[in-house]
Formats: C-alpha cells, structure tokens, sequence
C-alpha cells in the first residue's frame, strides 16, 4: 500500500481511515523517492511545530517524543538506579516528558538538555508549570552537539537518547564522562548504522529529507570503543530494534483510530501523512537492517586520580 493511498483516505476523512493508515505504516511499500520532497536546500522545513508536536504526543504521550514515552524512559533510567540521592544529565530532553517522568516517579536531580532551541522553550515552560517540588529537581538547558561541554563531575549518572548523531559522536560521549563523578554510570539509547550509509542513496535521502533533524547514525563499534577508551566497562549492548519496531506500531494504531473518530481538519491532516512517511520510511531501514536502535549500559573503572585529567581530544 502506497502512501498516495493513505493520502486520499486523510484528505477524504471518512471512515475506515485508522485501518488503513495503520496497515500502511506496517506494509512498508513506500512512495517512490520524490513523494519526500517536503523542503528545498534554500529553504529547510523546520524541524518542529506546535501542530507537529501536538500529533507526537499524541503518539507517545505529553513531553515525549519517542515510541514507549514515559514507560520506556522509565525502563531505560532502571539500571542507573536513580532515587533521590541522586543526579543524572540527561541529552535529549524532548519536549519536558523524560524529566518530569524521572524526577516525578524517581524523586532524582534531573538536568536535562535539549539542543533545539523551540523544544527547549517548549519544555522549560513545561518544566515551570509542573509546580515549585518538580521544577526544582528537573531543569532545561541548551546544549550544543557540535562542542559539548557539560559542568564537570557534576552528576552520579548521564543518559543519552538518541543524542549521538553528529559529526564526533565520540566528543559527545566524552563530554558525559568528564560530567560524571568518579564511579558513575552512562546509559544510551542510540539510532545507529551497522554499516555506513549513502546519504545520495534515495531511501535514505528520502528519509533525511523528511525528518529535518535526522543526521547520518554513528555504527555501534564506534560506541562501544568510545566507551572503553575512555575507561567504561560495557555491561549490556542490546539491540532494541524489533521492540521499538512494536511500540512504534502500537502508538499508531491508537492515535490514528482517535484521529478516525475525531476528524482532523487540514493542517492536521497533512502533518499526519508528513509524521505517517517519516516513520514508513524509518521502519523501512530498521527492517533492511540498514538501521538499528540499541541501547549500551557502561559502568565508570576509570582511576579516580587519572580520570580528572581525560579531555575529549582523548577520545
């Protein structure tokens, strides 16, 4: 089933539209590779707007922007062992979800930075508006992916969903080390590439072009090297592919049969089919294998005395 299809049936807005739209999702026959030009180099469609962000948290839940939501946040923070006596950095704070959701259900001094800049005004104001005891133990701060620097030794733990996607992805990691105290614990949930990808190859062009925020994934040997050079025993390095696949799947099922019974009106609609092909075509690639999504959990054996001198030049 072809996204054209999917389309019309939005555009039509009657019933059976929820069926159908999930049973493109899930056939993955994309459109053909031109159906994806959405902007132009002279002029990139924004990454986000309040209309594109009300429909994924509708898919994931308020404040998150990925499948599984507060539960998965939940479920990936488990291992750190996070409470109340504890502080964690965490990259990639969304639209506010995850630091509310672990300061919230954890008790735990959350410092959560988000690097585009109209998220992060969208989860400070989060942040503020959840009362006085969460804005004091959950925080929003910018950050920049291209020169890292977060305040060093200042945190127990760090944890890093899918912020590794730059040019030095190893600086990134780095940086997280040097802000972690002598014993601390990193985990990461990143988008990668078991080989490197083409970015003049139309399924992944078509994919970039779609999601403005998508760079070239790092491979999962250049994580788990990073990790041990800079002194991090690897305690588990899983491959979440199939899982994220499922719930990816199920958050569509129900938001669009919500959208069947509540008819969207235009803008909504398209930004609908323009969220509907990013993940046909992510899906895609996961199910070629030509990407993956795998979590690392790594544990500080650095030397106390020589882990205050690592620079990222060392990585």
């Amino acid at each position: 089933m072809r996204l054209a299809e999917l389309r019309n049936w939005l555009g039509r807005a009657r019933g059976g539209v929820a069926d159908a739209a999930a049973e493109a999702i899930g056939s993955l026959d994309p459109a053909p590779a031109h159906a994806a030009d959405v902007s132009s180099p002279d002029h990139p469609a924004p990454a986000w707007t309040q209309i594109r962000l009300n429909l994924v948290e509708t898919l994931w839940g308020e404040g998150f922007l990925t499948p599984g939501g507060g539960q998965e946040i939940l479920r990936l923070a488990l291992p750190l062992g996070l409470s109340a006596a504890s502080s964690l950095l965490l990259l990639g704070g969304a639209s506010g979800g995850p630091a509310l959701r672990l300061a919230g259900d954890l008790g735990a001094w959350v410092c959560a930075c988000e690097a585009d800049p109209w998220l992060l005004r969208v989860a400070t104001r989060r942040v503020q508006r959840a009362g006085a005891v969460l804005a004091k133990r959950a925080s929003m701060q910018p950050w920049d992916p291209a020169a890292p620097t977060f305040r060093r030794h200042a945190f127990h733990h760090a944890l890093a969903i899918d912020a590794l996607g730059v040019a030095r992805p190893e600086d990134t990691i780095a940086a997280m080390t040097l802000a972690l105290r002598p014993g601390g614990q990193i985990a990461l949930l990143q988008t990668v590439a078991p080989a490197p990808l083409d970015p003049a190859e139309a399924a992944v062009a078509a994919w970039r072009r779609l999601d403005p925020a998508a760079a070239l994934p790092p491979s999962p040997a250049l994580i788990g090297r990073a990790l041990a050079r800079l002194g991090f025993e690897v305690r588990v390095a899983e491959d979440l592919t199939t899982h994220h696949m499922h719930l990816a799947l199920a958050g569509w099922r129900l938001a669009l049969h919500q959208f069947d019974r509540d008819r969207p009106d235009p803008p909504h609609a398209a930004a609908l089919v323009a969220e509907a092909e990013r993940w046909l075509r992510r899906i895609h690639l996961l199910r070629e294998g030509r990407l993956r999504l795998m979590r690392w959990f790594a544990i500080d054996r650095r030397d106390p005395a020589a882990s205050r001198g690592i620079s990222t030049a060392e990585a």
